[in-house]
């Protein structure tokens, strides 16, 4: 793997001398590059490796994001085929890892998926394709909807002739177990067994034996491998009794056969296989039924209101389309026509249906209840939020949790340590067994690798995250990967804002206070200027306002972060903003407006500032009500012993009268953006694990230094792309929910685990005869082929009582 070729890093943010000089000098320190090289004018970096350029380019990646710039990459996911254990998914991990451009990747046995984040100007999709196909396995490439067609028509063949295999094999399992446990001393008994075998192992196994081949011609071993060894040992042993007893017999070998054992361990195996497979389609469930929630038809009214049905793929940005009593809603858009009742139930997790009227938004997936409306589509295909949730939900499901990292260093080393096992027990026997030492010790050897069960250990985790981030998402909280699901559970602080979080975040304007003489023209630019604004308190005023104000087309604005926003027009300056920002800026606040201001802030109102550059023109008073849920989920977190903050950039009196009202056991008012990200870092030096709960722009600093992000749904889209969770309905008892939620996860993992390393830990111990001096207990492979199915299968049925739990 030696090469002194140069890797080109595409390179961002990278965009002076004195950026390209920092990148340069950190890069120095990175061991695995030999020489580097950072050239401003193509946006690159360039690294020599003397060996293993793949750690290098991962060195490289790692040091220049740690640095705060970052490196153009594509993130995807590829379903994985041909794995049929967790030792196949960290073979499939380690390929694809070891390719030069490849940044991370993570294999998901449960959901048998890929996720690759690489650099395209180093490596495509069809080199790893081709990388993993040598290694044994497949990639399927392509996001189309013909890929993801084939993709489910392969998986339903391969089930189909699994369960072909399995019924087969167990049809023939019937008279085999009978004979070999109560009929081995009739005529011809072991040939009977040997025609009922045959079959068994070398057409319904031979999925076992060909995985087994594949993967010694890369050197490498899987669960294949386990199956096909102890099973062709089994059958070529008893083979070899049948055909040549007199020769075994002065060989010193004296055994009944075992036919009994290869071919009932490949029907029980098969089994469970497909008891596996079965379990774990359902434990994709949740995505099937988003999936599910889009109509394949619709139908679009021509401009002349001529009606036709098309199919979904088919309509466009713009398209009016009809929608019936009981019908789904197929794209997200604005009703343009008639009002009526959407469940909404199936995004948001809210029973209650939502009225819909000219304006409304209305989403993808969502049920129509009583009238009609028409509507225009706004986003289609994958702009869709519907498109949006399943590609979380599916990305969640296939992320790992953190305790996984232990599990693939274990399943990556755990065929080749059992193999060893096996084949030290067998020595053993034939050194101490006696005379029937070599039998003895061959059924040691094999029931040894048919108990051995890396599936369990590889199912453990991730079928536990894909149910839990299933769960998750028909409650309406989106999770976005397994590391936050695990981590939520830990929480004992958690962070509020407080507009849009804990109120509605429909804030109105109750009342308007101008101070001296009235200007019609101050009105028109107070209107103007909030109504440029994207704060929700601006769109409270401006829809206030609107029926007597006209819009100033040449104001400029400048947004100031957590105070408010300045307006310039005809050479004047102006602010609208809170008191604090008044004072920095020396403005006159009379003594009319300051009692004024009191008054309403008395009563739990937010006061906004409207002033010019030298003293206070009016005073606008907005109420938000506070969310009906809140009291309640803030008491169910301090019944958690998790204990609840609040900041805002709100006033102090407003934040008071909020938090007294609450029960929130500690608040800050006038709070700026960077200060709740401070505020965070304090709670978590003091030990905390912290979550915080956002809605807006002013919250992403804050969200992104917390332990456990979570957003509203109905907030900014830059709250809800940094934070881990989102609350599709911006119901704040959803979070007490959530962190039930990962508690049952986390306690389903760890249930999951103990059990898998507890069967591997008892039964291989065991099957390798332990017990025999003790008590001349030796398990019969047949049964360990029984036990190694059922280990499998109990882990993910575990898993599956997830969906049960509240």
């Amino acid at each position: 793997m030696k090469t002194e070729k140069p890797i080109y890093i595409p390179l961002e943010n990278v965009d002076s001398e004195h950026c390209a000089l920092i990148v340069d000098k950190s890069l120095a320190d990175v061991k695995e590059i030999s020489s580097h090289k950072v050239e401003l004018n193509n946006h690159s970096a360039i690294i020599t490796a003397a060996k293993y350029p793949e750690e290098a380019v991962q060195a490289a990646v790692k040091q220049i994001r740690d640095l705060g710039y970052d490196v153009t990459s594509i993130k995807q996911t590829f379903p994985v085929t041909n794995m049929s254990c967790a030792s196949c998914a960290a073979n499939t991990e380690a390929t694809l890892n070891n390719q030069v451009g490849v940044v991370k990747a993570e294999v998901n046995y449960a959901n048998t998926s890929a996720k690759v984040e690489y650099i395209p100007s180093l490596v495509t999709a069809q080199e790893l394709k081709e990388a993993v196909q040598t290694a044994g396995y497949d990639l399927l490439i392509g996001d189309s909807n013909e890929a993801k067609e084939s993709l489910a028509n392969i998986k339903a063949n391969q089930y189909q002739a699994l369960r072909k295999r399995a019924i087969g094999a167990l049809i023939l399992a019937a008279p085999l177990f009978v004979i070999g446990m109560f009929f081995m001393e009739m005529p011809y008994a072991n040939y009977i067994m040997w025609a009922l075998a045959t079959p068994m192992v070398l057409i319904y196994g031979r999925q076992f034996f060909a995985g087994a081949w594949k993967q010694a011609k890369h050197r490498s071993a899987n669960m294949d491998t386990l199956v096909a060894v102890s099973t062709g040992t089994a059958y070529i042993y008893s083979v070899l009794i049948t055909l040549f007893p007199d020769f075994m017999h002065r060989m010193g070998i004296h055994s009944h056969v075992y036919f009994e054992a290869a071919g009932i361990v490949i029907a029980f195996i098969l089994l469970g296989k497909l008891l596996e497979e079965k379990a774990k389609s359902n434990t994709s469930s949740a995505i099937k039924k988003l999936i599910g929630l889009q109509p394949k038809h619709v139908t679009i009214v021509h401009n002349n209101g001529h009606q036709l049905e098309i199919a979904i793929g088919t309509v466009k940005v713009g398209d009016v389309i009809l929608v019936k009593p009981g019908e789904r809603i197929a794209v997200d858009g604005l009703v343009v026509e008639g009002s009526s009742y959407v469940d909404e139930s199936m995004i948001s997790g809210e029973p209650i249906p939502v009225s819909k009227n000219e304006g409304s938004t209305v989403f993808a997936g969502t049920i129509n209840q009583k009238g009609s409306f028409q509507f225009k589509a706004e986003k289609v295909g994958s702009d869709t939020i519907l498109a949006h949730i399943i590609k979380m939900v599916e990305d969640a499901q296939g992320s790992k949790a953190p305790v996984q990292k232990l599990v693939d260093k274990i399943a990556a080393v755990f065929v080749p340590v059992v193999m060893g096992i096996a084949i030290l027990s067998l020595l053993l026997w034939v050194i101490f067994g006696g005379e029937n030492g070599f039998s003895q010790g061959i059924v040691a050897f094999v029931t040894v690798l048919v108990i051995a069960c890396p599936c369990a250990l590889g199912l453990a985790t991730p079928t536990a995250i894909m149910v839990g981030v299933g769960k998750g998402a028909e409650k309406g909280i989106l999770i976005k990967d397994a590391e936050s699901l695990e981590l939520a559970k830990k929480v004992n602080a958690i962070i509020l804002d407080k507009t849009g979080t804990i109120t509605e975040g429909k804030p109105k304007v109750t009342a308007i206070e101008w101070f001296g003489e009235f200007r019609e023209k101050h009105q028109h630019i107070l209107y103007s200027i909030e109504k440029s604004s994207e704060h929700p308190l601006a769109d409270a005023i401006t829809a206030h306002l609107k029926d007597n104000s006209k819009f100033l087309k040449n104001i400029t604005i400048e947004n100031i972060s957590g105070q408010g926003i300045e307006g310039k027009y005809e050479e004047s300056t102006y602010i609208i903003g809170n008191e604090l920002l008044a004072k920095e800026r020396n403005i006159e606040i009379s003594v009319a407006a300051k009692n004024w201001v009191e008054q309403q802030l008395a009563t739990a109102q937010t006061v906004v500032l409207f002033c010019n550059d030298q003293k206070a023109l009016a005073a606008i008073a907005i109420a938000d009500q506070i969310k009906a849920t809140s009291q309640q989920a803030i008491n169910q977190l301090h019944q958690n012993n998790i204990a609840v903050y609040m900041l805002t950039g709100d006033n102090e009196q407003t934040a008071k009268a909020v938090a007294k009202q609450l029960d929130i056991d500690e608040y800050r008012a006038n709070v700026l953006p960077a200060e709740k990200a401070s505020f965070v870092k304090q709670l978590q030096q003091k030990g905390k694990t912290v979550a915080m709960v956002g809605d807006g722009i002013n919250d992403s600093t804050a969200l992104a230094q917390a332990d456990v992000s979570i957003a509203m749904g109905k907030g900014s889209d830059i709250a809800m792309e940094i934070a881990k969770m989102t609350i599709i309905s911006s119901d704040l008892a959803k979070i007490p929910e959530a962190i039930q939620l990962s508690k049952n996860t986390v306690q389903a993992i760890k249930q999951n685990l103990f059990w898998a390393i507890i069967y591997n830990i008892i039964g291989i111990p065991i099957t390798a005869g332990i017990l025999f001096p003790i008590n001349g207990f030796l398990l019969d492979p047949m049964w360990a082929g029984a036990a190694m199915a059922l280990s499998s299968v109990s882990v993910v049925a575990n898993s599956l009582r997830l969906k049960y739990k509240v």
